[in-house]
C-alpha cells in the first residue's frame, strides 16, 4: 500500500432538480470526468472512493460520490 503525502476529499452530488422532477437523475457524469481530469493534471491519484445515498427533502433520495485523492509532492 503506498503511503501519499497530501490527502484530498472531494464531495461529488447528483443535481436536485433532476432528482424531484424524475425521481432520480444520475451522477453527473461529465462533471466527475471534468474534475478528475483536473486533479489528475495536478498530481493526484484516486486512492478510495464511495457512493453515498442521503434522503433528499421528504420523498426522494440523492447520490453523491465521495472521492479521496492522494498524492507525494
Amino acid at each position: 500500500m503506498t503511503a501519499y503525502k497530501e490527502y484530498k476529499v472531494v464531495h461529488i452530488v447528483e443535481g436536485g432538480c433532476g432528482t424531484i422532477f424524475l425521481g432520480s437523475s444520475g451522477l453527473p457524469l461529465k462533471k466527475m470526468e471534468v474534475t478528475l481530469n483536473e486533479q489528475a493534471a495536478e498530481g493526484w491519484q484516486v486512492v478510495f472512493q464511495v457512493i453515498e445515498r442521503k434522503r433528499f427533502w421528504l420523498f426522494w433520495n440523492r447520490e453523491a460520490v465521495i472521492v479521496t485523492l492522494g498524492r507525494n509532492s
